[in-house]
Formats: structure tokens, sequence, C-alpha cells
């Protein structure tokens, strides 16, 4: 089975939609995914999310290929805020730390661990990290891939293709999951931009046991392709003095 997670296109946080160019970076990523052959698909309740997923369905639609989405509440952006060790009082998104503060605490690499420090533990990351997992493993289930462990029973392996479209904080978690790391040092080690696919396919090198790896992560080539530039959304500036660039 394969996985591809979606992020949406360049957002517009305020009116949770998209921007002009997330408008184009979608069109491109639609007429890439209508290719496919897909069994399912999957999609956040916000905006950006939806919207971005529209143009996928029109243009499969199109070539004849309709296909039914699923709204997931548990696919919505990691949603608890924080109050972060050097601005309190700010609720933050959880993954927005300084570099210089987490990794003064092991825990956070820690996959059994990385929850208990105090800022997560009163944010009831744990809980909603558990209600995520455990809905995806159900999802999982019902194509007939159950876990067991850290691994899953391929009670009923197949090569289908499932779509989601949702966002890169709870693709971290979701990845983390699957692979058996903290999502802190995906949150923070890696970046995918607005409308980029990650790719995730099972493995069952003995019969009915089955892991997922990651194939490609962050792709954009239907941007590339297109002569369409990355957007700059979930980075933070390549040097300080770069005007522009979002700093902290």
């Amino acid at each position: 089975m394969k996985l591809l997670f979606i992020r949406h296109g360049d957002p517009d946080y305020k009116t949770d939609s998209l921007t002009e160019k997330g408008h184009r970076e979608a069109q491109f990523l639609a007429r890439r995914l209508a290719e496919l052959d897909v069994k399912a698909c999957y999609v956040s309740p916000l905006g950006r999310a939806r919207d971005t997923a529209a143009y996928t369905f029109r243009e499969m639609e199109r070539k004849g290929k309709p296909i039914n989405a699923v709204e997931c509440s548990w696919l919505r952006e990691f949603a608890p805020l924080i109050d972060r060790p050097d601005a309190p009082g700010k609720k933050r998104i959880a993954w927005d730390w300084l570099p210089q503060d987490w990794l003064a605490d092991s825990r956070f690499l820690d996959r059994e661990r990385w929850y208990e420090p105090r800022a997560f533990s009163e944010a009831g990351v744990r809980e909603e990290y558990a209600w995520v997992t455990d809905s995806f493993d159900t999802l999982l289930a019902s194509h007939g891939y159950h876990r067991e462990g850290d691994l899953y029973l391929a009670q009923e392996a197949n090569n289908d293709t499932l779509l989601f479209f949702c966002h890169f904080g709870v693709t971290c978690i979701l990845l983390g999951h699957l692979i058996h790391i903290s999502p802190m040092a995906l949150w923070h080690g890696f970046c995918a931009a607005p409308t980029s696919v990650t790719t995730v396919i099972t493995e069952e090198r003995r019969r009915g046991i089955a892991s997922f790896r990651v194939n490609g992560f962050g792709d954009i080539s239907h941007l590339s392709a297109n002569g369409e530039p990355p957007a700059f959304a979930a980075r933070f500036c390549e040097c300080y003095e770069n005007e522009g660039e979002r700093r902290d």
C-alpha cells in the first residue's frame, strides 16, 4: 500500500484558504495526482486543505476517475498551543521552539517521552497525539493493515494508493508514528513546501508482517515542471539578514 501525504497550497492563514500562488500550485498538483489510480482520499476539515484537494477532485472527474473524499477531523493541523519558554504567555504551535531550547532536553528526541516536558503536558499534546494516531490506525485497519506493537499485520495486503490532503505538522505526527521516531525530529529537521507530496510505502518482507518506509519526502516536481518556485511557508530565514524571509 502507498500513502501520499499532501500539504495544502501556499496558505492565506487569515482566511484559512489559499493565496493566488497557492491556487496555481494546487492546479499543477492536480494534473500530477489525476494520473494516479487512487483507491481512497482523506481530507482535513480546514479550508486550505479542502481548497487544495478540490482541484484534484475536479481533474479526476474530468478524466473519468471520480473519487469520493472523506473528511477526517483528526487530519486538521496538529492543534495544541503551548507556552514557549522564551515567549511566556504567547500561545504558539507545538513545534515552534527555538533549537537552543528544545535540544537542551533529551526527552524531545525520545519517541516514548517527547511529550513529557511541561509545555507539552500542560497543553494536552499527548492526548492529541493519541487521538490522531489511534484514528489513523483505525483507518489503516479498514484498508487491511492492523497495528500490533510497532508493526502492522497485513491481513489484507494490497497495492492501493491512498491520498491524504492535510498539513505539515500533522503529517510529521503520522510519519513519526509509522517509522518510530519523535515528531520533534521531523518538525525541526524537515520542511515540506506547500503542495509537496510525501510518499510512504509498505514493505512485507515476511508474509503477513508489514512495516512502513518513506519513499520520498516533500516532492515538488510538479512545481518545477511548470516553472513555479516553491513557496517559503514553513521555513525560516536562511540568513538572519535576508530581506523578506521570516525570522522568529
